[in-house]
């Protein structure tokens, strides 16, 4: 498996320091946020896939002052998709793999669940997978807040927008369009938060514009975000707002259990199931 094996190396160092960057941005949060409680800090551990090579980063952090829970995940994995997620591939058009299953990826996984209601929960990734056939990008980002604030949204998605537009003009609203789609829960007939950017398969042709685009992605999150949580962790809430905030993660639970691509391709590669599930919230209510 030695093609395109520089660019895999450069791909896979570049979200592994990305995933660093972010820990410590929000471990920094911790330290500022309200409250007499010592500031979270994250749980690091290493996985192993159960199958063929490779592993990861798994980083946790639980019970902060201002984060519940938040995962910032790496990995770097490697080997032959199962049957199943070999069907799945060929289904998507994948070049080559309905004759060698053969596949590599690497990506950041970010989902982080707030303690204040008033704060929203967000979601960023960003991925190259590789197989003797085809390589692609994908990844995007999206808000996912219990209490919305037009300006909050107005922010995260102009950020969005601006990493967007500095590669190719038609890619935030042709993204968008996509994070519409794809965040979308069918059974509840709503999106699961304010949208963000989605894409996936992007193979211009181009491997280097399109990391370049990649890596915009990743680094437009910090910004995006971080005020965000900034101005509204100090915020009052009541128990009417937790409420609410439970209820609204059991969307996210849904989607994530039921229709999430990663989570579907995590779990039948056989990554590290602890990790693959750290999206989940630590609590959640239905109604």
């Amino acid at each position: 498996m030695d093609e395109m094996q520089t660019e895999r190396h450069e791909a896979a160092a570049w979200f592994r320091s990305l995933r660093d960057r972010i820990t410590e941005a929000f471990e920094a949060l911790e330290d500022q946020g309200p409250g007499k409680t010592a500031p979270g800090r994250f749980e690091v551990t290493p996985t192993e896939r159960a199958n063929d090579g490779g592993g990861g980063i798994m980083s946790v952090m639980r019970g902060g002052r201002v984060f519940e829970k938040v995962g910032v995940n790496w990995s770097e994995v490697h080997g032959t998709l199962a049957p199943k997620a070999q069907a799945a591939m060929a289904a998507r058009g994948v070049p080559g793999m309905a004759e060698d299953p053969r596949f590599w990826a690497s990506g950041i996984s970010l989902v982080a669940h707030m303690q204040n209601p008033q704060t929203p929960a967000v979601h960023m990734n960003t991925r190259m997978f590789w197989t003797p056939g085809a390589w692609w990008f994908g990844g995007g980002a999206d808000l996912n807040p219990c209490i919305e604030y037009a300006g909050d949204t107005a922010h995260f998605h102009a950020t969005l927008k601006a990493a967007c537009d500095a590669h190719d003009p038609a890619y935030y609203a042709r993204f968008k369009d996509w994070a519409d789609e794809y965040f979308f829960i069918p059974h509840r007939g709503r999106a699961r938060g304010v949208g963000g950017i989605f894409f996936d398969d992007l193979n211009t042709g181009d491997w280097q514009a399109d990391f370049a685009f990649t890596r915009a992605v990743g680094e437009a999150f910090l910004p995006a975000f971080l005020p965000l949580a900034r101005a509204r962790m100090v915020q009052g809430w009541t128990e009417e707002d937790k409420e609410a905030q439970l209820i609204h993660r059991g969307l996210y639970a849904e989607y994530n259990l039921v229709y999430d691509r990663g989570t579907k391709f995590g779990l039948e590669t056989g990554h590290n199931a602890d990790a693959v599930l750290m999206s989940l919230p630590p609590m959640a209510k239905w109604v």
